[in-house]
Protein backbone atom coordinates (compact mmCIF):
# COMPACT_ATOMS: atom_id res chain seq x y z
CA UNK A 1 0.00 0.00 0.00
CA UNK A 2 2.81 2.39 0.89
CA UNK A 3 4.50 1.83 -2.46
CA UNK A 4 1.20 2.35 -4.30
CA UNK A 5 0.64 5.62 -2.45
CA UNK A 6 4.22 6.68 -3.15
CA UNK A 7 3.88 5.86 -6.87
CA UNK A 8 0.64 7.80 -7.25
CA UNK A 9 1.83 10.81 -5.27
CA UNK A 10 5.25 11.08 -6.86
CA UNK A 11 4.54 10.13 -10.47
CA UNK A 12 0.83 10.08 -11.35
CA UNK A 13 0.09 13.29 -9.46
CA UNK A 14 3.13 15.03 -10.96
CA UNK A 15 1.20 16.22 -14.08
CA UNK A 16 -1.39 17.87 -11.85
CA UNK A 17 1.36 19.64 -9.92
CA UNK A 18 2.89 20.67 -13.26
CA UNK A 19 -0.46 22.13 -14.41
CA UNK A 20 -0.81 24.08 -11.16
CA UNK A 21 2.73 25.46 -11.42
CA UNK A 22 2.16 26.47 -15.04
CA UNK A 23 -1.05 28.26 -14.07
CA UNK A 24 0.92 30.22 -11.46
CA UNK A 25 3.56 31.15 -14.05
CA UNK A 26 6.30 29.10 -12.36
CA UNK A 27 7.21 27.13 -15.50
CA UNK A 28 9.43 28.77 -18.09
CA UNK A 29 7.90 29.28 -21.52
CA UNK A 30 9.87 29.61 -24.75
CA UNK A 31 8.65 32.82 -26.36
CA UNK A 32 10.65 32.68 -29.61
CA UNK A 33 8.62 30.73 -32.18
CA UNK A 34 11.28 28.85 -34.10
CA UNK A 35 10.37 27.32 -37.49
CA UNK A 36 9.22 23.71 -37.20
CA UNK A 37 8.68 20.70 -39.45
CA UNK A 38 5.68 18.44 -38.80
CA UNK A 39 6.28 14.89 -40.09
CA UNK A 40 3.50 12.39 -40.82
CA UNK A 41 3.97 8.89 -42.21
CA UNK A 42 0.90 7.64 -44.06
CA UNK A 43 -0.10 4.38 -45.67
CA UNK A 44 -3.55 4.17 -47.27
CA UNK A 45 -4.79 7.10 -45.20
CA UNK A 46 -6.89 8.92 -47.78
CA UNK A 47 -9.87 9.29 -45.44
CA UNK A 48 -7.82 10.52 -42.49
CA UNK A 49 -5.76 12.91 -44.59
CA UNK A 50 -8.91 14.34 -46.16
CA UNK A 51 -10.67 15.00 -42.84
CA UNK A 52 -7.84 15.59 -40.34
CA UNK A 53 -4.83 17.04 -42.14
CA UNK A 54 -6.36 20.48 -42.64
CA UNK A 55 -6.40 21.01 -38.84
CA UNK A 56 -2.64 20.62 -38.82
CA UNK A 57 -2.23 22.82 -41.89
CA UNK A 58 -4.26 25.62 -40.28
CA UNK A 59 -2.19 26.06 -37.13
CA UNK A 60 -1.74 29.53 -35.69
CA UNK A 61 2.03 29.48 -36.03
CA UNK A 62 4.26 31.89 -37.97
CA UNK A 63 6.53 29.49 -39.90
CA UNK A 64 6.19 25.76 -40.29
CA UNK A 65 5.95 23.02 -42.89
CA UNK A 66 4.03 19.74 -42.95
CA UNK A 67 5.77 16.78 -44.59
CA UNK A 68 3.63 13.73 -45.38
CA UNK A 69 5.60 10.64 -46.35
CA UNK A 70 3.57 8.18 -48.43
CA UNK A 71 4.57 4.72 -47.26
CA UNK A 72 3.51 2.62 -50.24
CA UNK A 73 -0.15 3.62 -50.41
CA UNK A 74 -2.36 2.09 -53.08
CA UNK A 75 -5.37 4.36 -52.50
CA UNK A 76 -5.93 8.04 -53.41
CA UNK A 77 -3.37 9.40 -50.92
CA UNK A 78 -1.17 11.02 -53.58
CA UNK A 79 -4.12 12.67 -55.35
CA UNK A 80 -5.44 14.10 -52.09
CA UNK A 81 -2.03 15.49 -51.16
CA UNK A 82 -1.56 17.05 -54.59
CA UNK A 83 -4.98 18.67 -54.33
CA UNK A 84 -4.35 20.00 -50.80
CA UNK A 85 -0.99 21.40 -51.85
CA UNK A 86 -2.78 23.92 -54.05
CA UNK A 87 -4.43 25.43 -50.98
CA UNK A 88 -1.58 24.93 -48.53
CA UNK A 89 1.86 25.81 -49.96
CA UNK A 90 3.55 24.76 -46.71
CA UNK A 91 2.44 21.17 -47.34
CA UNK A 92 5.10 18.92 -48.86
CA UNK A 93 5.07 15.22 -49.55
CA UNK A 94 7.48 12.49 -50.52
CA UNK A 95 7.34 8.71 -50.56
CA UNK A 96 9.05 5.50 -49.52
CA UNK A 97 10.36 3.76 -52.66
CA UNK A 98 8.28 0.77 -53.70
CA UNK A 99 9.75 -2.69 -53.23
CA UNK A 100 11.55 -1.51 -50.10
CA UNK A 101 12.27 -4.57 -47.96
CA UNK A 102 12.48 -3.54 -44.34
CA UNK A 103 10.98 -4.83 -41.10
CA UNK A 104 9.37 -1.43 -40.50
CA UNK A 105 8.99 0.90 -43.45
CA UNK A 106 7.39 3.44 -41.13
CA UNK A 107 10.80 4.10 -39.55
CA UNK A 108 12.19 4.64 -43.04
CA UNK A 109 9.29 6.97 -43.83
CA UNK A 110 9.97 9.06 -40.72
CA UNK A 111 13.68 9.10 -41.50
CA UNK A 112 12.99 10.33 -45.02
CA UNK A 113 10.74 13.00 -43.55
CA UNK A 114 13.47 14.10 -41.15
CA UNK A 115 15.99 14.28 -44.01
CA UNK A 116 13.57 16.35 -46.07
CA UNK A 117 12.80 18.72 -43.17
CA UNK A 118 13.99 22.28 -43.67
CA UNK A 119 13.87 23.19 -39.98
CA UNK A 120 15.69 22.14 -36.81
CA UNK A 121 12.62 21.12 -34.78
CA UNK A 122 10.61 18.01 -35.70
CA UNK A 123 7.06 17.40 -34.48
CA UNK A 124 5.69 13.94 -35.14
CA UNK A 125 2.08 12.85 -35.33
CA UNK A 126 -0.03 10.32 -37.25
CA UNK A 127 -2.36 10.72 -40.21
CA UNK A 128 -5.39 9.86 -38.08
CA UNK A 129 -4.56 12.49 -35.44
CA UNK A 130 -6.22 15.87 -35.07
CA UNK A 131 -4.91 18.65 -32.79
CA UNK A 132 -7.22 19.82 -30.05
CA UNK A 133 -6.69 23.47 -31.04
CA UNK A 134 -5.06 25.71 -33.62
CA UNK A 135 -2.46 26.57 -30.93
CA UNK A 136 -1.16 23.01 -30.82
CA UNK A 137 2.19 23.85 -32.41
CA UNK A 138 2.59 26.92 -30.20
CA UNK A 139 2.08 24.78 -27.11
CA UNK A 140 4.47 22.05 -28.23
CA UNK A 141 7.20 24.50 -29.18
CA UNK A 142 6.81 26.46 -25.94
CA UNK A 143 8.32 23.47 -24.13
CA UNK A 144 11.64 23.77 -25.96
CA UNK A 145 13.40 25.73 -23.22
CA UNK A 146 17.07 25.70 -22.25
CA UNK A 147 18.72 22.42 -23.23
CA UNK A 148 15.47 20.66 -24.17
CA UNK A 149 15.81 18.28 -27.10
CA UNK A 150 12.74 16.07 -26.53
CA UNK A 151 9.17 17.17 -25.76
CA UNK A 152 6.54 14.67 -24.62
CA UNK A 153 2.84 15.46 -24.97
CA UNK A 154 -0.52 13.71 -24.54
CA UNK A 155 -2.01 11.62 -27.32
CA UNK A 156 -5.68 11.01 -26.50
CA UNK A 157 -8.47 9.01 -28.12
CA UNK A 158 -11.94 10.20 -29.05
CA UNK A 159 -14.74 9.24 -26.70
CA UNK A 160 -17.10 6.81 -28.45
CA UNK A 161 -20.18 4.82 -27.39
CA UNK A 162 -18.59 1.35 -27.64
CA UNK A 163 -18.13 -0.49 -24.34
CA UNK A 164 -14.41 -0.95 -25.00
CA UNK A 165 -13.94 2.83 -25.12
CA UNK A 166 -14.12 3.19 -21.34
CA UNK A 167 -11.25 0.74 -20.93
CA UNK A 168 -9.23 2.53 -23.62
CA UNK A 169 -9.78 5.90 -21.93
CA UNK A 170 -8.58 4.50 -18.58
CA UNK A 171 -5.57 2.74 -20.07
CA UNK A 172 -4.51 5.80 -22.07
CA UNK A 173 -4.95 8.16 -19.13
CA UNK A 174 -3.03 5.96 -16.69
CA UNK A 175 -0.16 5.32 -19.12
CA UNK A 176 0.05 9.00 -20.10
CA UNK A 177 0.11 10.25 -16.51
CA UNK A 178 2.81 7.65 -15.82
CA UNK A 179 5.22 8.54 -18.64
CA UNK A 180 4.61 12.28 -18.27
CA UNK A 181 4.96 12.09 -14.48
CA UNK A 182 8.18 10.12 -14.70
CA UNK A 183 9.57 12.61 -17.22
CA UNK A 184 8.73 15.47 -14.84
CA UNK A 185 10.70 13.55 -12.20
CA UNK A 186 13.72 13.33 -14.52
CA UNK A 187 13.07 9.70 -15.50
CA UNK A 188 11.69 9.86 -19.07
CA UNK A 189 11.23 6.46 -20.63
CA UNK A 190 8.74 6.75 -23.51
CA UNK A 191 6.55 8.96 -25.64
CA UNK A 192 3.77 8.39 -28.17
CA UNK A 193 4.22 8.97 -31.89
CA UNK A 194 0.81 10.62 -32.02
CA UNK A 195 2.22 13.67 -30.22
CA UNK A 196 6.00 13.87 -29.91
CA UNK A 197 8.74 16.35 -30.74
CA UNK A 198 12.52 16.39 -30.81
CA UNK A 199 15.34 18.23 -32.52
CA UNK A 200 16.64 17.20 -35.89
CA UNK A 201 20.19 17.32 -34.55
CA UNK A 202 19.35 14.82 -31.78
CA UNK A 203 17.69 12.45 -34.23
CA UNK A 204 20.68 12.18 -36.55
CA UNK A 205 23.44 12.43 -33.93
CA UNK A 206 21.85 9.49 -32.06
CA UNK A 207 21.71 7.37 -35.21
CA UNK A 208 17.98 7.80 -35.76
CA UNK A 209 16.22 4.44 -35.72
CA UNK A 210 19.35 2.40 -36.51
CA UNK A 211 19.40 0.82 -33.03
CA UNK A 212 15.80 -0.40 -33.39
CA UNK A 213 15.79 -1.10 -37.13
CA UNK A 214 14.88 -4.76 -36.58
CA UNK A 215 11.82 -3.99 -34.44
CA UNK A 216 8.52 -3.58 -36.27
CA UNK A 217 7.29 -1.07 -33.68
CA UNK A 218 9.12 1.33 -31.35
CA UNK A 219 9.59 4.38 -33.55
CA UNK A 220 8.24 6.44 -30.65
CA UNK A 221 8.71 4.78 -27.25
CA UNK A 222 11.95 2.88 -27.98
CA UNK A 223 13.50 5.94 -29.62
CA UNK A 224 12.60 8.12 -26.64
CA UNK A 225 13.83 5.42 -24.25
CA UNK A 226 17.16 5.52 -26.08
CA UNK A 227 17.75 9.28 -26.35
CA UNK A 228 15.75 10.93 -23.54
CA UNK A 229 17.46 11.96 -20.31
CA UNK A 230 16.42 13.88 -17.24
CA UNK A 231 18.23 16.94 -18.59
CA UNK A 232 17.18 17.02 -22.25
CA UNK A 233 13.47 16.17 -21.90
CA UNK A 234 10.49 18.40 -21.17
CA UNK A 235 6.72 17.93 -21.16
CA UNK A 236 3.71 19.97 -22.19
CA UNK A 237 0.42 19.14 -20.47
CA UNK A 238 -2.30 21.56 -21.54
CA UNK A 239 -5.71 21.06 -23.18
CA UNK A 240 -4.44 22.93 -26.25
CA UNK A 241 -1.42 20.62 -26.71
CA UNK A 242 -3.37 17.34 -27.00
CA UNK A 243 -3.98 15.34 -30.16
CA UNK A 244 -6.99 13.05 -30.62
CA UNK A 245 -7.20 9.81 -32.61
CA UNK A 246 -10.02 7.38 -33.40
CA UNK A 247 -9.81 4.46 -30.93
CA UNK A 248 -10.27 0.77 -31.63
CA UNK A 249 -13.93 -0.22 -31.58
CA UNK A 250 -13.69 -3.88 -30.58
CA UNK A 251 -11.86 -5.86 -27.93
CA UNK A 252 -10.10 -7.93 -30.60
CA UNK A 253 -8.71 -4.84 -32.33
CA UNK A 254 -7.59 -3.32 -29.05
CA UNK A 255 -5.86 -6.53 -27.92
CA UNK A 256 -3.96 -6.67 -31.20
CA UNK A 257 -2.87 -3.06 -30.73
CA UNK A 258 -1.78 -3.78 -27.15
CA UNK A 259 0.23 -6.79 -28.28
CA UNK A 260 2.09 -4.67 -30.79
CA UNK A 261 2.83 -1.97 -28.21
CA UNK A 262 3.93 -4.46 -25.56
CA UNK A 263 6.21 -6.24 -28.01
CA UNK A 264 8.86 -3.53 -27.54
CA UNK A 265 8.73 -3.45 -23.72
CA UNK A 266 11.57 -6.00 -23.35
CA UNK A 267 13.81 -3.56 -25.27
CA UNK A 268 13.48 -0.82 -22.63
CA UNK A 269 16.44 0.04 -20.43
CA UNK A 270 16.84 -2.24 -17.41
CA UNK A 271 16.19 0.65 -15.01
CA UNK A 272 12.94 1.48 -16.83
CA UNK A 273 11.73 -2.13 -16.78
CA UNK A 274 12.48 -2.37 -13.06
CA UNK A 275 10.40 0.68 -12.15
CA UNK A 276 7.54 -0.27 -14.45
CA UNK A 277 7.43 -3.83 -13.10
CA UNK A 278 7.33 -2.71 -9.46
CA UNK A 279 4.03 -0.84 -9.79
CA UNK A 280 1.80 -3.70 -11.06
CA UNK A 281 3.65 -6.15 -8.75
CA UNK A 282 2.92 -4.02 -5.70
CA UNK A 283 -0.66 -3.67 -6.92
CA UNK A 284 -1.16 -7.44 -6.90
CA UNK A 285 0.53 -7.86 -3.54
CA UNK A 286 -1.68 -5.12 -2.13
CA UNK A 287 -4.84 -6.88 -3.37
CA UNK A 288 -3.62 -10.21 -1.96
CA UNK A 289 -2.98 -8.54 1.39
CA UNK A 290 -6.51 -7.10 1.44
CA UNK A 291 -7.93 -10.57 0.75
CA UNK A 292 -5.64 -12.17 3.37
CA UNK A 293 -6.67 -9.63 6.01
CA UNK A 294 -10.33 -10.24 5.28
CA UNK A 295 -9.88 -14.02 5.53
CA UNK A 296 -7.95 -13.66 8.80
CA UNK A 297 -10.64 -11.37 10.18
CA UNK A 298 -13.30 -13.97 9.42
CA UNK A 299 -11.26 -17.01 10.56
CA UNK A 300 -10.08 -15.49 13.84
CA UNK A 301 -13.16 -13.31 14.40
CA UNK A 302 -10.99 -10.20 14.60
CA UNK A 303 -13.39 -7.50 13.48
CA UNK A 304 -10.78 -4.73 13.55
CA UNK A 305 -8.93 -6.43 10.67
CA UNK A 306 -11.99 -5.73 8.50
CA UNK A 307 -11.55 -2.05 9.34
CA UNK A 308 -7.84 -2.16 8.49
CA UNK A 309 -8.52 -3.90 5.15
CA UNK A 310 -11.39 -1.59 4.24
CA UNK A 311 -9.45 1.50 5.29
CA UNK A 312 -6.40 0.60 3.20
CA UNK A 313 -8.53 -0.20 0.15
CA UNK A 314 -10.59 2.99 0.54
CA UNK A 315 -7.48 5.17 0.91
CA UNK A 316 -5.93 3.92 -2.31
CA UNK A 317 -9.27 3.90 -4.14
CA UNK A 318 -10.00 7.53 -3.22
CA UNK A 319 -6.49 8.56 -4.27
CA UNK A 320 -7.05 6.86 -7.63
CA UNK A 321 -10.37 8.63 -8.20
CA UNK A 322 -8.86 11.98 -7.27
CA UNK A 323 -5.73 11.54 -9.41
CA UNK A 324 -7.34 10.13 -12.55
CA UNK A 325 -10.53 12.14 -12.74
CA UNK A 326 -9.08 15.48 -11.66
CA UNK A 327 -6.32 15.05 -14.25
CA UNK A 328 -8.91 14.19 -16.91
CA UNK A 329 -11.00 17.22 -15.91
CA UNK A 330 -8.03 19.59 -16.09
CA UNK A 331 -7.20 18.36 -19.59
CA UNK A 332 -10.77 18.34 -20.86
CA UNK A 333 -10.82 14.55 -21.23
CA UNK A 334 -13.62 12.08 -20.35
CA UNK A 335 -13.72 11.17 -16.67
CA UNK A 336 -13.43 7.51 -15.66
CA UNK A 337 -16.39 5.66 -14.17
CA UNK A 338 -15.45 5.38 -10.49
CA UNK A 339 -17.05 1.94 -10.16
CA UNK A 340 -14.88 0.54 -12.96
CA UNK A 341 -11.53 1.80 -11.66
CA UNK A 342 -10.91 -1.20 -9.32
CA UNK A 343 -11.88 -3.58 -12.15
CA UNK A 344 -9.49 -1.97 -14.64
CA UNK A 345 -6.85 -1.71 -11.93
CA UNK A 346 -6.79 -5.51 -11.68
CA UNK A 347 -7.61 -6.44 -15.28
CA UNK A 348 -4.97 -4.41 -17.16
CA UNK A 349 -1.82 -5.80 -15.48
CA UNK A 350 -3.16 -9.34 -15.91
CA UNK A 351 -4.00 -8.63 -19.53
CA UNK A 352 -0.58 -7.10 -20.21
CA UNK A 353 1.21 -10.02 -18.59
CA UNK A 354 -0.73 -12.55 -20.68
CA UNK A 355 -0.12 -10.61 -23.90
CA UNK A 356 3.61 -10.34 -23.17
CA UNK A 357 3.76 -14.10 -22.57
CA UNK A 358 1.97 -14.69 -25.88
CA UNK A 359 4.44 -12.35 -27.58
CA UNK A 360 7.40 -14.22 -26.14
CA UNK A 361 6.08 -17.57 -27.47
CA UNK A 362 5.08 -16.28 -30.90
CA UNK A 363 7.78 -13.76 -31.74
CA UNK A 364 7.83 -14.50 -35.43
CA UNK A 365 4.09 -14.45 -36.06
CA UNK A 366 2.24 -12.13 -33.69
CA UNK A 367 3.37 -8.68 -34.77
CA UNK A 368 2.23 -7.48 -38.14
CA UNK A 369 3.55 -4.43 -39.91
CA UNK A 370 3.24 -1.24 -37.85
CA UNK A 371 0.32 -0.36 -40.08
Amino acid sequence: MLFQLYFYIRYLLAPLRWIRRKKKGLIAKHIQQSPVSVIIAARNEEYNLKYYLHKILQQDYPEYEVIVVDDGSDDQTTDILNQMQRDYPHLRHTFVPHNTRLVSTKKLALTLGAKAAQYDYLVLTDADCVPSSDHWLQEIMSAFTGNTEVVLAYGAYFKQPQAINSLIQYDTLFNSLQYLGMAINKKPYMGVGRNLAYTKQLFFSSGGFSHIAFNRAGDDDLFVNHVATGNNTNVIITPQSITFSPPKTSLKQWLHQKRRHLSVAPKYKVSTKFILALEPLSRFIFILEIVALSIAAYYYSLWYLYIVAAGCFALKYLLQIFTLNLSAHKLGLPCINCLLIPVYDLFLPLNNMILMLINSFKKTNIIKQQW
